[in-house]
């Protein structure tokens, strides 16, 4: 009988647990340092350094990660897919991050449109199958479960 209540409540103690905070920094490999990179503003030489590694530790775990959203899917009222980018202007103003700067998230029951000027928590389940578009490639995924205001 002991045993069983404490695996109850092990399970329901497990089960609500805090996602793990993750930062940029945590998503580039420990002693990873990046070839250097000449910026253009015009956006004509693309996105670089396409082979930056991911992290592994964070794979299949549920996470929460700070940053600025770029809309790919959805309305004017609901965001179903987007990117989630360090900081603001990646992929829209600027050319797009390394791969292992960026995170595709996917959220099919939507979250509401945002400002892209506003910083964000978005929680949710990350792994590190990679992901392209037309204005990207991606080293992470992330199973959206919230999109949280960020509070610094």
């Amino acid at each position: 009988m002991r045993a069983l209540l404490l695996t109850l409540l092990f399970i329901t103690t497990s089960a609500y647990s805090e996602p793990t905070e993750v930062f940029w920094e945590d998503l580039v490999p420990a002693n990873y340092v990046a070839p250097p990179v000449d910026i253009d503003h015009a956006l004509t030489t693309g996105q670089q350094n396409l082979s930056a590694p991911v992290v592994t530790k964070f794979n299949n775990m549920e996470v929460k990660i700070p940053g600025f959203v770029v809309p790919l899917e959805g309305d004017q009222d609901n965001i179903t897919e987007f990117l989630l980018v360090p900081f603001f202007g990646a992929c829209i103003h600027v050319p797009p991050p390394p791969p292992n700067q960026i995170v595709y998230v996917k959220i099919p029951e939507g979250v509401p449109a945002m400002a892209l000027t506003d910083v964000v928590w978005v929680v949710g389940t990350l792994t590190t199958e990679g992901w392209s578009g037309e204005i990207a490639t991606v080293g992470y995924t992330l199973k959206g479960q919230s999109v949280l205001p960020y509070d610094g």
